[in-house]
């Protein structure tokens, strides 16, 4: 191990290779690399067609993450689980300027211990019956006609869809401290993610592990428990500024992300305030985790981040949230702090955490939606110009026995307002997000059906489940009336006879 600067550990890189950026989301990317790595491209033109693999891509939304290497002619090819926060890779996308796959995160979370293990890929049902399909788009999400990496195979009489194993040249990488020998302790980071498997991978591809940590510290300083890069798996590590190493990019460091009694720091970057109409979606949203007691809850990114906090605010207690990158109980954050949990009650991989969601043990998930169609489709990948990826959606809405979709019926300037406790639409949003089709399949609701799943909508003015034969209306706002939802839907619903009223009540 030695240690470099982050511009004499990214030389190394070479054209061609395949990198692994690390980090979930917003939180843990080594942001001193991938800033030293654009540097060395603008001023070289080195290196060039770069292949990007990553679960949760890490970033901002303002070039922070794996954006900082969104430049024609450095990056060629992407293989992504979410893209949300990393807009200018999907922009590339889009555009057909680089190619690009989105596979569902947590296959991608997984299939590192898979490449390190040499194994030829993933097979699994995760996947069937949406774009990821090779029967519908294969993954692609490019416009240059890329040919679909998954496979769709036949075992044992299933079908199943196999993900094949990528060699990994250099994993970039970040921990909180380095002693000597290259351990690479984890004490202040929100998690592992999935750290030691990609370090893993790309030393047994015979590619290079650069750590990025805050600080060097003595021989067995470190606590055992907080080491989860072992030293013989490191070949550079790095130290990198204070502005490069923050805990989260909404949060320079908050003690409560990795303590169970410590209170919780403000937000040095604040989200911009919730509306009236989220918060409406998000009480009412919250009352269906109260109904659940001791049950295992998911809480997906957007509007449901929140139901965590507003469930706190209810008195509820007696259920588990977690989130994708492994964090178990607390409180999850949102915004620019989403994969943090605040006061969490363990931290595991987040490949652990996908093997138990996959194989059933979510009991509720909240998830947000881009589109929705009148069969119960849904669509949060690709919509409104956007390319956010399906990041662990897929995974999780697969196989969570109780699904819960928030959002608003539309969005762009949408105003709402309370007046003598009924909901008045002040102004209407311009981009109704229940349409005839969805454009992208990321949730299959015949599918859903047949698994005996039970899903219902949640928005700021009534609350849809689906059925046998599509959308039905179970809720409706009050001062509102089924006819006036439908001038704001694209897509019909059914109306029983037995409609309740549903609270309005902000959040």
């Amino acid at each position: 191990m030695k240690v470099v600067s982050a511009r004499e550990a990214v030389d190394i890189i070479q054209d061609g290779w395949c990198i692994v950026p690390g980090g979930f989301g917003s939180c843990g990317h080594p942001d001193a690399l991938t800033r030293a790595l654009r540097s060395r491209f603008l001023e070289t033109g080195q290196p060039r067609a770069l292949r990007l693999l990553f679960g949760a891509g890490p970033g901002d939304r303002r070039g922070n993450g794996a954006d900082a290497l969104a430049l024609d002619n450095l990056v060629a090819a992407v293989i992504g689980g979410f893209w949300g926060l990393c807009p200018k890779l999907g922009e590339m996308a889009r555009a057909g300027r680089i190619e690009a796959h989105n596979w569902p995160q947590g296959i991608i979370s997984k299939l590192f211990s898979e490449i390190a293990a040499g194994a030829p890929g993933i097979v699994s049902p995760v996947g069937l019956g949406t774009f990821v399909d090779p029967i519908v788009d294969g993954g692609v999400v490019d416009t240059a006609g890329s040919r679909p990496l998954v496979e769709r195979i036949e075992l044992r009489g299933n079908v199943y869809l196999f993900y094949p194993s990528q060699r990994v040249d250099c994993a970039l990488l970040r921990g909180t401290a380095a002693d000597e020998h290259g351990n690479i302790s984890f004490s202040e980071e929100t998690s592992s993610m999935d750290a030691l498997a990609q370090a893993q991978a790309a030393r047994n591809s015979g590619g290079k592990v650069i750590v990025q940590v805050k600080r060097l510290v003595g021989a067995r300083s470190a606590r055992v428990s907080d080491v989860r890069i072992p030293g013989f798996l490191v070949d550079y590590v790095v130290v990198a500024g204070n502005g490069d190493h923050p805990q989260t990019y909404g949060k320079s460091f908050d003690a409560s992300y990795t303590s169970r009694t410590a209170r919780p720091a403000a937000q040095t970057r604040v989200a911009q305030s919730t509306s009236l109409a989220k918060q409406i979606v998000t009480g009412r949203a919250a009352m269906e985790l109260i109904k659940h007691s001791g049950k295992h809850i998911n809480l997906g990114i957007g509007v449901p981040a929140r139901i965590g906090s507003e469930a706190k605010r209810m008195a509820a207690v007696d259920y588990t949230l977690t989130v994708e990158s492994g964090v178990i109980g607390g409180i999850p954050d949102d915004g620019l702090s989403f994969g943090a949990s605040m006061n969490p009650d363990a931290v595991i991989e987040q490949s652990s955490l996908f093997d138990f969601y996959d194989g059933g043990g979510i009991d509720i998930a909240f998830l947000g939606f881009g589109e929705v169609d009148a069969q119960g489709n849904v669509n949060v990948s690709r919509f409104d110009g956007r390319m956010p990826g399906s990041g662990g959606f897929i995974n999780i809405s697969q196989a969570a026995r109780k699904l819960v979709f928030c959002g608003t019926l539309t969005t762009r300037g949408l105003e709402t307002e309370i007046r003598d406790g009924r909901l008045v639409i002040v102004k209407e949003g311009t981009i109704r997000k229940f349409t005839q089709r969805v454009s992208h399949l990321t949730f299959n609701g015949a599918r859903s059906r047949d698994a005996g799943q039970e899903v219902m909508f949640v928005t700021e003015r009534a609350v849809f489940r689906l059925g046998e034969r599509g959308l039905t209306l179970v809720e409706i706002a009050p001062g509102l009336t089924a006819d006036q939802l439908r001038e704001a839907m694209d897509c019909d619903f059914k109306v029983p006879g037995n409609l309740t009223t549903m609270p309005v009540n902000a959040s």
